[in-house]
């Protein structure tokens, strides 16, 4: 393995001294600004009563501005991009210009973990209400498109009645637990965080005293040698370790996130016993609703906060003030020594086999759902897992049904065996449906795809492992493409005086994984950017520049924080 190289955290800016930051255990629980108001005011979880007796029954233009952009996020809500606005008008319009009268709408699949009824309940809701839509998100979730407020009570309906909800999907809340998608069933695991999830969703989604924090919470808990739960960029993670004396359990990293200004997170050094690891976790967000800065959203995240603190005032200020104990001292999770992402045929610890596919980015449909869970059907198994990266993964698939299995998911387009382009390529949203995009992502990120797939299918064989390529439409890196191989952030780009969608370029970034040892940010180069259409030759000339002038064992990151920048252009 070589160690590639690590760009750190850029320092974010402390807060102004002497000046209210907005903290409730400093400052008090005044409003500070509209956002915080109207939270106060109504708490998100309660405008459901709303949406059932009154939005669904009189329409959207029923709907007041402070529920429709702000508390209907509550229940994994919010309104889609209006068809027709170009990207260059993005910034200039406010929420309602940009709004259509249809709604994302996310299920939270907390660990990824679904049945096979469940997701015949997914087709269904896709084929019924959401004009055949549906996507992975790296989040685990699902996605819809297109949904009506008059739907809305009846897709609850069918959620709730297979244990599905929205509850917390979105808004400033403790959203989906990312979980190994292999919990429970490897052969390799340390630890299985099946029994900390189910504890945290159970205990603490939809509790009125956790659904006003100053912004998102992002957690992840795993228990596999992979890393496979992205740990580094969660407000929280707790990752499967082994104490010399105390056994298996977790370590705790706190403080991660990207957006317009990335930092990863850092180890607390602290080791935290399975059956303690929910209240840890209570422990942290709640540090994070009393101290998170709440003056500016933009200030608002966890990552400030302990940019400030530091992991040694962090975990006393949690073990001193909020568990009432102090943790024992932990070690790190070792490096990586298999892929996260858990493409491909694989055995389980009970003799059948867990199968790892690829979409194209994620993007599925009702039909696809639906035929995936024929498919199961028809070989004997009752469990699916998505993963943080837009893969699926079907589990206890028994030995005499493999071949059906592989070959009847290659026919739904769900590939076993992608090519190195196809199973490393993901992609938010974008212009199509998202109101921040300022390009399209999913269609020129399967275009891509599609065209390196042949541009470069002489060197295939030549990469030791596959390059990502992560394609965002706009800053806020719903695609992390800080730490990604290729990241590529949507702006406007000016050619001979004309403006062109297309992407500023990051280079050189990635997570913990059997292929580099830690995370590290990406690089900028300066006066990189790429159209659209010319994103297939910025990717061929990058890749084979690289196989060029790597030396043995180098990672295209480590190449690409060393080269100079004219090698990057």
């Amino acid at each position: 393995m070589t160690t590639t190289h690590s760009t750190t955290s850029r320092p974010l800016r402390p807060p102004r001294t002497g000046r209210s930051n907005g903290q409730w255990a400093v400052d008090g629980r005044e409003p500070l600004n509209a956002n915080e108001a109207w939270k106060q005011a109504e708490g998100g979880l309660d405008v459901r009563q709303r949406i059932e007796e009154v939005y669904s029954r009189e329409g959207f233009a029923s709907i007041p501005p402070e529920d429709l952009s702000g508390r209907f996020r509550w229940w994994g809500l919010y309104t889609q991009r209006r068809p027709g606005i170009d990207g260059g008008r993005t910034t200039q319009l406010d929420d309602t210009e940009l709004s259509d009268e249809y709604f994302m709408l996310r299920v939270r699949l907390d660990g990824g973990a679904l049945t096979l009824a469940q997701l015949r309940v997914l087709a269904d809701i896709s084929t019924e209400f959401a004009r055949g839509t549906a996507d992975i998100s790296d989040r685990q979730n699902i996605q819809y498109h297109w949904i009506r407020v008059e739907d809305v009570p009846e897709i609850w309906r069918r959620l709730e009645s297979v244990g599905l909800q929205t509850t917390e999907a979105c808004g400033d809340t403790p959203r989906v637990v990312l979980g190994s998608p292999l919990a429970g069933i490897a052969a390799d695991e340390v630890i299985d965080p099946t029994p900390v999830i189910d504890e945290i969703v159970r205990r603490f989604v939809g509790d009125p005293d956790l659904a006003n924090l100053p912004r998102k919470f992002k957690s992840a808990v795993t228990g596999h040698p992979s890393l496979d739960v992205v740990h580094e960029i969660n407000d929280v993670s707790l990752v499967g370790v082994v104490h010399p004396d105390l056994g298996p359990g977790y370590d705790l990293w706190v403080g991660g996130g990207l957006s317009t200004a990335p930092r990863l997170a850092e180890r607390l050094g602290t080791f935290v016993p399975g059956d303690r690891a929910a209240e840890v976790w209570h422990g942290v967000v709640r540090i994070f609703r009393d101290h998170g800065y709440r003056r500016l959203r933009t200030k608002a995240r966890l990552k400030f906060l302990l940019a400030e603190w530091g992991p040694a005032e962090f975990r006393r200020v949690l073990e001193e003030d909020y568990l009432g104990y102090a943790l024992p001292d932990g070690p790190p999770p070792p490096p990586a020594t298999t892929p996260g992402d858990h493409v491909g045929v694989h055995r389980q610890k009970d003799g059948n086999h867990y199968v790892g596919a690829a979409p194209v980015v994620g993007r599925v449909s009702g039909e696809v759902l639906a035929g995936l869970a024929d498919l199961m059907a028809a070989t004997g198994t009752d469990r699916l897992r998505l993963t943080p990266h837009q893969k699926l993964v079907v589990l206890d698939v028994p030995p005499e049904h493999l071949d059906a299995l592989v070959d009847g998911l290659e026919g739904l387009g769900l590939s076993v065996s992608p090519s190195p382009f196809r199973r490393s390529t993901i992609a938010c949203t974008g212009i199509e449906y998202c109101k921040l995009a300022i390009v399209e992502t999913k269609a020129s990120a399967a275009s891509a795809v599609a065209e390196l797939e042949q541009r470069l299918a002489d060197v295939t064989g030549d990469l030791d492992t596959p390059i990502s390529l992560h394609v965002n439409g706009c800053p806020n890196s719903c695609a992390r493409i800080q730490v990604a191989d290729i990241g590529l952030k949507g702006q406007l780009v000016t050619i001979d005086g004309e403006q062109r969608p297309g992407f500023q370029v990051h280079l050189g970034g990635g997570l913990a994984s059997a292929d580099r040892e830690e995370a590290g940010l990406g690089r900028t180069v300066r006066g990189l950017r790429v159209t659209t259409d010319d994103l297939p030759d910025l990717v061929e000339r990058l890749v084979r520049r690289f196989l060029a002038q790597r030396s043995a064992g180098e990672t295209f990151s480590s190449w690409a924080h060393r080269v100079d920048e004219e090698e990057l252009r």
